[in-house]
C-alpha cells in the first residue's frame, strides 16, 4: 500500500465508493465527484490497462482509445511494477461476466 496514499479523506473516499450498489449509482455520484475530464481520464486509464493485460500492442491501443504513448507507458509501469489492483479488478469482472 502507498503510504504517501492512506489517509482519512482517501478511507472516506473509498468507502463512498465501496457502498456504490448499481452502475447507474457510479454515474450519479462520479459525475458530482469528477469533473468530465477527470472521469474520462480515469475510464481511459484502464481501458489501457485492460489492453495492455491482454497483450495488446502500444499501436492498437493509441489507435483505439486516444490515448498518448506517455500514458501507455505510465499504465505499462502500474502493470508490472504497482500494487496489482488492475489484475485484481481486471479477474473479479471476468468471473463476474462468467457467472
Amino acid at each position: 500500500m502507498n503510504s504517501k496514499l492512506k489517509d482519512s479523506n482517501t478511507d472516506f473516499l473509498f468507502k463512498a465508493i465501496l457502498s456504490l450498489e448499481t452502475v447507474e449509482e457510479c454515474y450519479n455520484f462520479f459525475e458530482d465527484l469528477c469533473t468530465v475530464p477527470e472521469l474520462k481520464a480515469m475510464s481511459q486509464r484502464l481501458v489501457v490497462a485492460h489492453m495492455l493485460s491482454t497483450k495488446r500492442v502500444y499501436s492498437d491501443i493509441v489507435a483505439e482509445t486516444g490515448a498518448s504513448t506517455a500514458t501507455i507507458s505510465r499504465v505499462n509501469r502500474s502493470l508490472n511494477y504497482g500494487c496489482d489492483g488492475y489484475e485484481l479488478v481486471f479477474g473479479r469482472m471476468e468471473q463476474t461476466k462468467k457467472a
